[in-house]
């Protein structure tokens, strides 16, 4: 999607171009921007696409896409497209480093122990969003993980999982995405699956 948009661009560029040369530079600039903009809004509307499952019924071997720039995420059977989400990747400072990976470990019910809340002997959220390595103890407090289901690790640190996805990065590095696609990522995928993770 993101190589063909580009193509447009220097396609519709070109064109612009060569049909403008009278064009002054102010117009020529009003051109370009247009450009950009309808580009920048056929890849947001892609970004906001509903997710979907058909591969329940798909042999082939499994590998899983993710798309920074679009935040998305794509399972493939074999060659064949069958399931397809929006994620949310990890923000500025704590960015998913794309590269090409493998799932190391499956768990349904994971529980991360790092990221969490500080809860007093009741239960009751003391300190909230807090990182263990930075964020002291309360005095009288335990840690309580996030829960993290469906949990596909790549990589040491990083992995996906059911999570809030909002339209814009925003996790601590691992990917985020829908509860019910998390489970069908998490059901069709085994220890080995490719996991590639582009810009």
């Amino acid at each position: 999607m993101k190589r063909a948009l580009i193509h447009i661009m220097a396609a519709a560029g070109l064109l612009a171009l060569l049909a403008g040369c009278e064009d002054t530079g102010a117009e020529l600039k009003a051109k370009q921007q247009a450009l950009a903009d309808a580009a920048r809004t056929a890849l947001e509307s892609r970004n906001h696409a509903p997710p979907y499952w058909k591969g329940d019924d798909v042999s082939g071997a499994p590998k899983i896409e993710v798309h920074l720039a679009e935040q998305r995420a794509y399972f493939y059977k074999g060659k064949k497209l069958v399931g397809e989400s929006p994620v949310s990747t990890g923000r500025k400072g704590f960015d998913t480093p794309p590269g090409s990976y493998h799932v190391i470990q499956k768990d349904k019910d994971h529980v991360s122990n790092l990221y969490g809340d500080y809860v007093d002997p009741a239960g009751e959220i003391v300190k909230k969003n807090v990182d263990v390595s930075k964020d002291k103890k309360p005095e009288g407090a335990e840690f309580r993980g996030a829960k993290m289901p469906f949990f596909l690790r790549f990589t040491r640190g990083y992995g996906m999982h059911a999570g809030y996805v909002p339209r814009y990065r925003a996790s601590h590095g691992c990917i985020r995405m829908p509860g019910e696609m998390a489970e069908h990522f998490f059901d069709a995928a085994e220890e080995g699956t490719p996991v590639i993770v582009k810009e």
